[in-house]
């Protein structure tokens, strides 16, 4: 249709057969066909690459990331160049190690020398895409329907909006805890608590800071510490943000069978360092039997981690420097005691859950995006929670020394060696 919109003279579509060569082998290909007045003709193929061998004129390859030998066809297709073609590749992401955003790459870096042109879903609205839209059903255009609109997109796609609509490829091409598993570990019956200072707070004198904490801890924190069962021994994790972010501290309670649960989780936005030290030394002296804490010590979080191993020792607080060779390591068994049930009764909490979805393979390695989300009170998340409950989990397994039993035999005296002689 567009051809005749466009006041082209076209024929109708035909089908028919195209013939390519294979080896010794002769095979055809269904082929529709688009033919002008002109002598000019429009041909879509299958994306098989043979396809393309011995063509001339301009070719577009649609949803070039979801072909399975891109490659091999970007190879027929550039051949044409030499005879002026031109090569036109359209796609939306599917992976940071996908081919097409390897190219995408390479283009960016210098080493191809072709042109992109980046089109994303908020710039094709601003350019006229809803009104066009209007125009074609016969709707009256107005903002608030656009508004709508657009929201109604971006909730369709939910999690991959990113990638299908503002042209940002995920980490691996996918989400490496998938919701059915952390859904299955959680409990509605574990609370987490939110505490959130505004900008003022930070500007008051540090003693009416303390005080005003101290009341927090005496009305909200002790009282979930009195009730904890004082024969379990505990571990912490704890991911640090002064600003922007959240600090999320995950306590765990080894139980009589094994398994890890967290009694409650704890969440601190623009909360002053003093302050953040001041929750943190009180919760550690308050859980019970702390064997290991694994404490966040990159960038603002390593003078609080370091705070906390003078306070309580070395063999009991890690300033732990989170790097992709950390990740490699230990996120699998932090899978493994999802899966089996040894790590259980996370809390039942949007914001918990979107947290552990953002992990994405990067390189194989599981990691948290350098993209913020928004949690539900509207403030911003970076997967936070997900990095305090795999601290927490490594703990448990590398900090988990307990008391140390010393026995030794009694003093030899020289007296008694000598006796005799």
């Amino acid at each position: 249709n567009w051809a005749k919109f466009y006041g082209l003279a076209a024929g109708e579509i035909e089908e028919t057969e195209e013939v390519f060569v294979e080896g010794d082998d002769k095979k055809s290909v269904l082929a529709f066909v688009i033919r002008f007045a002109s002598g000019w003709r429009v041909t879509a193929l299958s994306s098989r690459p043979s396809n393309l061998r011995g063509k001339q004129g301009r070719v577009i390859i649609d949803e070039a990331a979801f072909h399975d030998q891109l490659g091999e066809l970007l190879k027929a297709a550039m051949a044409l160049l030499m005879w002026g073609g031109q090569v036109h590749i359209i796609s939306t992401h599917d992976g940071v190690d996908n081919p097409f955003n390897e190219l995408i790459t390479d283009i960016r870096a210098g080493k191809k020398p072709y042109s992109i042109h980046r089109i994303t879903f908020d710039e094709a609205v601003s350019d006229g895409l809803y009104r066009r839209i209007c125009l074609r059903l016969g709707k009256e255009w107005t903002k608030e329907g656009e508004e709508t609109w657009c929201k109604e997109i971006r909730d369709f796609y939910g999690d991959d909006a990113s990638e299908e609509l503002d042209c940002i490829p995920k980490n691996g091409g996918g989400k490496w805890l998938n919701r059915a598993l952390i859904e299955s570990r959680m409990s509605p019956y574990t609370p987490v608590i939110r505490y959130d200072q505004s900008d003022e707070f930070g500007l008051l004198p540090e003693p009416r800071r303390a005080a005003e904490v101290a009341d927090w801890i005496a009305d909200t924190l002790q009282p979930l510490l009195d009730g904890l069962d004082k024969t379990r021994v505990s571990f912490v994790g704890e991911e640090f943000a002064r600003s922007g972010d959240r600090t999320v501290i995950v306590p765990l309670l080894q139980q009589p069978n094994l398994s890890l649960k967290p009694p409650f989780v704890l969440e601190l936005g623009n909360m002053p360092f003093a302050q953040q030290e001041q929750i943190m030394k009180h919760l550690l002296h308050g859980l019970p039997n702390l064997r290991g804490a694994a404490l966040d010590a990159r960038g603002n979080g390593q003078s609080i981690a370091e705070a906390m191993r003078d306070e309580f020792g070395a063999e009991v607080c890690e300033s732990v420097m989170l790097s992709e060779n950390w990740y490699r390591t230990h996120t699998a068994p932090f899978k493994a005691a999802l899966e089996d049930g040894t790590l259980d009764a996370i809390p039942k909490d949007e914001d918990i859950l979107a947290d552990l979805r953002a992990f994405e393979l990067v390189r194989g390695v599981p990691r948290i995006p350098d993209v913020r989300t928004k949690g539900q009170d509207g403030k911003k998340r970076h997967g936070d929670a997900a990095i305090a409950f795999v601290l927490a989990h490594y703990a448990s397994r590398e900090l988990n020394t307990g008391p140390i039993r010393v026995a030794s035999r009694r003093i030899r005296r020289k007296s008694a060696l000598t006796k005799g002689y």
